[in-house]
């Protein structure tokens, strides 16, 4: 037997598992420069959430610690309660931990500099120490309730100790900003241990409240000009006031815990510690790169009276259509979550459904209608079935599968057409149909039409596996559809596969695109390519040479002159860039694939010392997730939405595929 050497992956491991997985000392958390661009999330898996920065800054608009879906006013989120400033309070001397920007390089009041240690397994945990005092800080989301629960314990105090608590208010739609007006409603009603207070009309009342008595001191005011220096470096408005309407006040003794809680409706005090170490039981603890992304996978799901979807990102996405079916697959079967998957596909295909047959657009799964939804719902089916074989699968989703194949062939999707070539073909020049949508006064900058090659990929794909889920069953259905299959092949390879070794990206009439983009991959990536090994080795070389990064695969190849490798700058300069060469990790995930395919085994080393470059993300920009996109040259900085589902899925995708394929190779080993 030849010696065993461990994985990349194997290897970072063993070192990790000797350490806490994310933990960040004094010297990086008293560093702003380093501190403030590490995000944190969490979720209730309702549509709500709490993010901010790992020392609590706000730098970012959409960053609060309660923020929640409010459907009766409109489908965004709404940020109730900004922050909240700790003081600690010995011998009359108070020690402010909070802190906001109020200018370039202009923070008040620098409780960061008392900050020992940050620490993300079970919950996210701050250290503080103040002269004799140490204090942790560890927060919980409830899960499918808009309720937040701070928990702080005094570990050490040499006097008597007292906390002051002043909360930031905001009442406001998370995309836009608030200014000091006459409007704001500035009365409060006390409710146990606690107080309640609403700003606005229309909106739900907020309850603050703790686990123990507490006293409350009326000191209202505007805390004006606080900034948001993401905003800022973007473009946009980036100041705002916020209403502090007074402070609790309560002592806190050595050993002592107390916890705060902020939610939209009143709770029993008496509850919070069961109701926190409750929900602390439910959580996967961070201590791995896999629990990481197992933990950010969760919290993008969403049930509601409904049934249950997949957010596409935090902080400002909703649920999206293409993302959700990208997501989904590695979100919940890669992570065995199987029954997850089947509610949130049964909720999916019930509201494709409607659209195809009446029109109807479902509420919350935004983007239904683009053409190439089946494809990717077919596509998600198909991982089910290598989840859980064909029979099962045939039996559960083989008719919504054969209804979709169907609706494409009789031209039933909107603005999908089945040409007398076997291609499929749809309009995107005056409106963004494929995922690179990026436009400017609602016309896409890149006007992808025509022969589409992902649409076309996946067609072929659809076409093959569904014939494969009737071959036995119904031969003349299963015969027919390979029938069409080899048509669309041959089409596929006459249209796509050009003589310099790359696919065109799309034919549209006599216009061919020339451009060297990612979409080749998922091409090639597909169970069923149109592609054979060797065609698919010499196209994966070319992605490797031109668009591979450690972050995925770039947008646009580094030798096109449209090539913007950074998504920076203000709104028109960032929508020109965001599909002209950042990249993006869920590509990443059928590159594997096809590299899988044409290497087996002989790729497995190369696969793992790519996924170490995701690893990586795991201590930077939000932590544990993965942002929407990378900058497409080095350092890869993090761009868009700090944690994306479509990237988290096709990374854990990757990881269960990684460990069958490592499985493989022990059994090989051990014969």
């Amino acid at each position: 037997m030849p010696p065993f050497f461990p994985s990349p992956l194997q290897a970072a491991a063993n070192v990790l598992a000797l350490m806490s997985y994310l933990k960040f000392d004094k010297s990086l958390m008293i560093n702003l420069e380093q501190s403030l661009p590490k995000e944190m999330l969490r979720t209730n898996k309702s549509g709500a959430y709490h993010c901010t920065t790992i020392v609590g800054c706000n730098t970012r608009k959409q960053h609060g610690l309660l923020v929640i879906p409010i459907p009766e006013m409109d489908d965004k989120a709404h940020i109730l309660l900004s922050s909240l400033d700790e003081t600690v309070i010995q011998h009359g001397a108070p020690f402010n931990l909070g802190l906001h920007q109020y200018g370039q390089n202009i923070f008040s009041p620098n409780g960061h500099k008392y900050i020992r240690e940050f620490t993300c397994e079970s919950t996210p945990k701050l250290t503080y120490r103040v002269g004799g005092v140490i204090l942790t800080k560890e927060k919980v989301f409830i899960s499918h309730q808009n309720r937040i629960l701070i928990k702080y314990t005094l570990l050490e105090a040499h006097s008597p100790t007292t906390l002051q608590f002043r909360p930031f208010l905001a009442f406001r739609n998370s995309n836009d900003l608030c200014m000091e007006n006459d409007a704001v409603n500035k009365s409060i009603r006390h409710v146990d241990d606690g107080i309640a207070t609403c700003l606005y009309h229309g909106y739900p009342e907020l309850f603050m409240q703790f686990n123990k008595p507490v006293k409350w001191v009326d000191d209202g005011h505007w805390y004006k000009g606080i900034e948001y220096y993401k905003d800022r470096d973007h473009g946009i408005p980036y100041k705002e006031d916020l209403w502090v309407p007074g402070y609790f006040e309560l002592p806190i003794k050595p050993g002592e815990s107390i916890i705060f809680s902020a939610s939209t409706a009143e709770s029993d005090p008496a509850t919070f510690e069961g109701t926190y170490e409750a929900e602390l039981k439910t959580r996967t603890c961070r201590t791995s790169f896999k629990n990481c992304l197992k933990n950010s996978a969760k919290q993008f799901y969403l049930k509601n009276k409904n049934g249950m979807y997949i957010m596409a990102g935090y902080p400002w996405y909703n649920v999206r259509a293409r993302d959700e079916l990208i997501a989904l697959p590695g979100c919940t079967l890669a992570i065995n979550h199987r029954e997850d998957f089947e509610e949130t596909a049964a909720t999916f295909y019930d509201a494709l459904r409607r659209y195809i047959d009446n029109g109807f657009k479902d509420r919350t799964i935004l983007e239904i209608d683009l053409p190439d939804i089946p494809l990717w719902f077919i596509w998600a089916i198909q991982q089910y079935r290598r989840n859980n074989g064909t029979a099962e699968c045939r039996e559960k989703y083989g008719e919504s599968v054969r209804r979709l194949v169907d609706d494409i062939r009789h031209g039933r999707v909107n603005n999908l057409h089945l040409d007398p070539s076997g291609l499929v073909a749809s309009s995107g020049v005056n409106t963004p149909v494929t995922w690179m949508s990026a436009s400017i006064n609602g016309k896409p900058i890149i006007p992808r039409s025509g022969f589409i090659l992902e649409f076309n990929a996946l067609w072929y794909n659809a076409l093959r596996f569904a014939a494969s889920l009737y071959e036995g069953v119904d031969a003349h259905y299963a015969a027919e559809l390979d029938a069409l299959a080899d048509k669309t092949k041959d089409s596929f390879l006459e249209t796509f596969l050009n003589g310099y070794g790359y696919l065109y990206d799309y034919v549209n009439g006599s216009y061919v695109d020339l451009e060297v983009r990612p979409n080749m991959a998922i091409a090639c990536g597909m169970e069923y390519s149109p592609l054979d090994r060797k065609q698919t080795r010499k196209v994966l070389e070319f992605v490797t040479r031109e668009l591979l990064t450690p972050k995925g695969l770039r947008s646009l190849s580094p030798k096109s002159y449209a090539y913007r490798p950074n998504y920076v700058g203000g709104p028109i300069e960032r929508e020109y860039a965001v599909h002209q060469g950042p990249a993006r990790p869920w590509l990443f995930g059928f590159y594997a694939d096809a590299y899988f395919k044409v290497f087996g085994l002989g790729g497995l080393g190369f696969i793992e010392r790519m996924l170490v470059g995701y690893e990586d993300e795991m201590s930077e920009g939000c932590i544990g997730s993965l942002s929407e996109m990378y900058d497409a040259n080095p350092p890869y900085t993090g761009r868009g939405a700090v944690s994306t589902a479509k990237n988290v899925g096709e990374i854990l995708r990757t990881l269960k595929n990684v460990n069958e394929m490592n499985k493989l190779l022990t059994d090989e080993n051990n014969d």
